[in-house]
């Protein structure tokens, strides 16, 4: 039977590559997938990745990781500093969940520092990047196993 993660994705992160790549980058959101689908090969996992500018879409696929994945990844945006939903959608689901982000959210603005969702969430990895995703995968393969 096989793993499957989720990697999902919050709002502006379609813009990856173009929005402000001294923060962020210049991979695109395409090529951050293709980097978690050959981590995941590497790790026996399968990926399931999607983006939405939509906090709704983003709750809804929670509760769908619930039920069809052994863990998620998940870069909300800016809707980790301000979603309660999200935080309860995570709390609802018995899957890990870490938290991610590209940049060193804690070296950032002020109002970035305070995720509602971390307290829900199994682990945050910030900083590093877009490995910040592939360190995430690791970390779900390991707790999954």
């Amino acid at each position: 039977m096989s793993k499957t993660v989720f990697v999902l994705n919050g709002p502006n992160l379609n813009m990856l590559g173009k929005r402000e790549p001294g923060i962020y980058g210049g991979k695109t959101l395409k090529d951050v997938e293709a980097d978690c689908i050959s981590a995941c090969r590497e790790l026996g996992l399968d990926v399931d990745f999607r983006q939405s500018n939509h906090e709704g879409d983003l709750v809804s696929w929670l509760h769908e990781a619930g039920e069809h994945s052994v863990g998620v990844a998940i870069n909300a945006g800016a809707y980790t500093h301000t979603s309660v939903a999200l935080h309860d959608a995570i709390k609802a689901i018995t899957v890990p969940v870490i938290e991610v982000h590209i940049s060193n959210v804690h070296a950032r603005e002020e109002f970035r520092h305070h995720s509602r969702i971390a307290p829900a969430c199994k682990g945050v990895i910030c900083g590093f990047g877009p490995t910040s995703y592939i360190l995430a995968l690791h970390a779900l393969k390991s707790i999954t196993d």
